[in-house]
């Protein structure tokens, strides 16, 4: 217990200071997860631990993180990508195998053991890829998408080349399993050992064994999930909930291991299965503190798995070997991705985000030693390539954020359109709020001059035969050709505060006759624009939060004519709050850090409070 207890403590005090650090660093959290694995590794070998052993269970972290990106996807949004699966994916994972199996040879390996290394370095790492793709939102974007379905495909592929990789054994290499198994490297345990359902069976049996346990998926979560969570419920218990979240997980990954395939594979399928379940939330919220833990426990493991002494003797070999990796699989990817039409930076995101050799790769090693297909020597320096490309793949982000995108902005940025049309009315944004606005505007028989930084939405919009100017509303020469010196109104609906706070500052120190409508990102924001002297401010989230009150108020069985008055009573308090708050506001201050504001919200919330209380209550009382 003592040194199990040890053991948990070292892990999470060194990924508690490390992440923390790194991230504020820009650096990310995977690669303070890597860095603290390499920290700790001197004190793990010291008390001898297994970090192979720790990295198989931590391994259960990318299956959780599969099936909650299943949960995430309809089964049309899955079919419609059908094409890059098979297309992109299955031409990554074949063109790599085959570039990587051209460069064995040539270094003078056997056809199967180049085979075999083609194979294994054709993977990509799926916990570190969609982790940092989360993490810095782009897994939505063109690159991130593509990169998903190439991840999906390997897994997918990973089921015929364990297949495949036994037929390449050599029976020179028939010494090595005993050692591999001595060592603890046996990674073929999660696929033959333990309880096979296929063992013993021909081929058309173990095909239809197969269909039968994907079945089995599709069926539980179609129509045992809902019975199931309804019978949980009525314990109100949430460590039950999250007992019965993990029990899914784990007995779908354990059938889909019985019959020899992915577990990652199975239980995304049955994230796609439940994506249009009323219990997604609550099997993501369950699920995903797990995961988290988990994905930072493996990448711990990978740094603190690197054989630093190994490494030292053959440092300039190993590092030219994961140099080549990484530019093969580039090379690959940036074919692949003018192939598949893929544009500007999402095509280096592509590219750049799946160079590296994937947790996949230490199974398969470890499988292709026990079956007598790759010595020693040859696994071991592998073994050091697939974990330094990992460790290198947080830097390649950092190189895309730092200089690809930069870069790609600069070359598509074009010059602003000339506004020649004149009109009363300036709207500056064309998003989710400008759009509307400018369509109401537009319906109720006045012409606005639309600007947009964007210059993707103005040319769909142009699509619609919808008018749009492309530019930064923030410069005065733009504004001044828009007209703005002549105009009654302008709204502003850009997303960015600080681009809002200046324009909203120029437009009204330099047109006092100007009506100006400013978007605010928070309530914050308000009293920041409220002390650049704009007085119609609307917060972006704020009138649409009040009617959802309001139909709060009418599924508790309120009357429509009553839950009306009091949202009206909550909008005035709250507005004659707000003026009051911003009198004391100092812009210069931080609103954490201004006593004589946060004496006064205090101050108003005990006053209003009970004043809104009561006056809800009385509106409840009134008979209709």
């Amino acid at each position: 217990m003592t040194g199990f207890l040890t053991l948990a403590f070292i892990f999470l005090i060194a990924g508690v200071v490390a992440v923390p650090i790194a991230s504020r660093l820009g650096l990310g959290s995977v690669l303070g997860y890597l860095i603290a694995g390499i920290i700790i590794s001197p004190l793990l070998v010291f008390l001898k631990v297994d970090v192979v052993s720790i990295q198989h269970f931590a391994e259960f972290g990318v299956v959780m993180m599969l099936f909650l990106v299943g949960l995430e996807l309809e089964p049309k949004h899955l079919w419609g990508m059908r094409n890059r699966l098979l297309g992109l994916g299955g031409g990554q994972v074949g063109l790599t195998a085959l570039a990587f199996m051209a460069v064995a040879l040539l270094l003078g390996y056997d056809w199967r053991i180049s085979l075999a290394i083609g194979l294994i370095l054709a993977l990509s790492s799926t916990a570190i890829v969609l982790q940092t793709l989360n993490e810095k939102g782009l897994m939505k974007s063109d690159g991130g998408q593509s990169s998903f379905s190439v991840l999906l495909s390997q897994d997918i592929a990973v089921i015929p080349m364990l297949a495949l990789l036994p037929l390449l054994a050599i029976p020179e290499l028939s010494g090595v399993a005993s050692e591999a198994a001595a060592h603890g490297a046996d990674g073929s345990a999660d696929h033959s050992e333990g309880i096979n359902l296929l063992a013993g069976l021909n081929a058309w049996q173990a095909a239809l064994a197969t269909i039968a346990a994907i079945a089995t998926v599709v069926f539980a979560g179609n129509y045992l999930t809902r019975p199931v969570f309804r019978f949980i419920a009525m314990a109100n218990l949430r460590e039950l909930f999250t007992a019965t979240a993990l029990m899914f997980v784990i007995g779908i990954a354990l059938l889909m291991t019985f019959v020899g395939l992915s577990p990652a594979l199975g239980t995304f399928l049955a994230g796609v299965v439940l994506a249009n379940s009323e219990y997604r939330h609550e099997l993501e919220s369950d699920i995903d503190p797990f995961k988290g833990l988990l994905l930072g426990l493996f990448f711990m493991t990978v740094g603190a798995s690197i054989d630093f002494g190994l490494l030292a003797d053959n440092i300039g070999g190993v590092a030219a070997l994961t140099a080549g990796l990484i530019a093969v699989k580039i090379a690959v990817l940036l074919f692949l991705g003018r192939l598949f039409n893929i544009q500007g930076s999402d095509r280096w995101l592509f590219a750049l985000g799946l160079a590296q050799a994937g947790e996949f790769g230490f199974v398969l090693l470890s499988f292709a030693v026990a079956n007598h297909i790759l010595p020693d020597a040859v696994a071991d320096k592998l073994l050091l390539v697939v974990a330094l490309s990992m460790l290198v793949t947080p830097l390649l982000f950092i190189l895309y954020d730092r200089v690809i995108v930069p870069l790609f902005d600069k070359k598509q940025t074009r010059e602003a359109d000339k506004i020649e049309e004149s009109s009363h009315i300036i709207i500056a944004g064309r998003g989710r709020m400008g759009g509307i606005i400018d369509r109401m505007l537009t319906n109720g028989g006045y012409q606005s001059i639309v600007i947009d930084i964007n210059s993707r939405q103005i040319d769909l919009l142009s699509k619609f035969g919808m008018k749009a100017y492309f530019g930064d509303a923030t410069r005065p020469d733009l504004l001044h050709s828009a007209g703005i010196s002549d105009a009654k109104l302008l709204v502003v609906a850009i997303d960015d505060k600080e681009q809002i706070n200046n324009l909203v500052e120029y437009a009204v120190q330099n047109f006092p006759n100007l009506h100006v409508v400013a978007r605010a990102i928070d309530r914050d924001h308000v009293y920041q624009l409220w002390a650049r002297g704009c007085r119609d401010i609307i917060r972006e989230t704020y009138d649409s939060s009040v009617r959802m009150g309001r139909s709060a108020y009418e599924a508790m069985g309120i009357s429509k004519a009553k839950a009306q008055k009091m949202a009206d009573a909550f909008e005035e308090m709250d507005r004659r709050s707000m003026v009051e708050v911003a009198d004391v506001y100092d812009i210069d201050i931080p609103p954490t850090e201004n006593d004589a504001l946060l004496n006064k919200v205090r101050e108003l919330m005990a006053e209003w409070d009970p004043k809104l209380n009561e006056q809800m209550l009385d509106i409840l009382g009134v008979d209709e």
